[in-house]
């Protein structure tokens, strides 16, 4: 009888085993801050905020509790954030980069449409690890430049304005769609959308959040 019950645990444990699958996926990240309000005028400036290009890196589990349904964790450095575009008198432009380098953790349950096709949707949260931000100046008149002193003090202060005044947990929810290609190889689609207002300490009724697309290619080793 023991050796019945000893075999009967091994078998469980290697079906459970079976089902659970490890990875590793990286891509294209493009993601937005999304204001209140996306176009500002202050003393002659026009600010517009702008969609950033961006990557992510990271890895998965799934666990499969049979052909149809999943679930599935992941961990993520993900380089996020927006840009902001300032038209300044006399057709000077400044373009504001903001990263915001975050580690994203999702949680997703999947369905799977055909053995090759897999849909699924569910939450995240994401944890701030560094800001930074670059500025680009054109359009100066013939004969002009830019201090590099003062572009670097504009950066920094950007950037403390943000470490300053933003929280750096965000929690949202995300849906999306992956394609086993070949033996593990597969392609990932997915749009996230923030849902916790960034701002630590609003005043009245503003708000940041954060939306995002990834594009990308993984690996599921079977």
């Amino acid at each position: 009888m023991k050796r019945i019950l000893l075999a009967s645990a091994i078998a469980l444990f290697a079906g459970l085993n079976a089902q659970t699958t490890f990875g590793v996926k990286g891509g294209y990240a493009l993601s937005k801050l999304n204001f209140n309000e996306n176009n500002i005028e202050l003393d002659g400036a026009r600010g517009t905020m702008k969609s950033k290009s961006g990557f992510y890196v990271g890895a998965l589990v799934e666990h499969k509790f049979n052909s149809k349904f999943a679930i599935q964790g992941e961990v993520e450095y993900a380089n996020l954030g927006g840009k902001a575009e300032v038209a300044l008198p006399y057709g000077i432009k400044v373009t504001e980069k903001i990263n915001l380098n975050r580690i994203v953790i999702p949680v997703s349950a999947r369905y799977y449409a055909t053995p090759e096709l897999g849909i699924y949707a569910g939450p995240y949260v994401s944890f701030k690890t560094d800001t930074n931000v670059k500025f680009d100046v054109t359009g100066l008149p013939a004969g002009a430049s830019v201090n590099p002193a003062a572009v670097k003090e504009g950066e920094q202060l950007v950037e403390k304005q943000f470490n300053d005044n933003l929280k750096s947990t965000d929690f949202g929810l995300f849906f999306g769609a992956d394609y086993n290609v070949y033996k593990g190889l597969f392609v990932d689609a997915r749009y996230s959308f923030g849902l916790t207002n960034m701002v630590k300490n609003p005043v009245g009724n503003e708000k940041v959040k954060m939306n995002f697309f990834q594009l990308g290619v993984g690996y599921k080793f079977k």
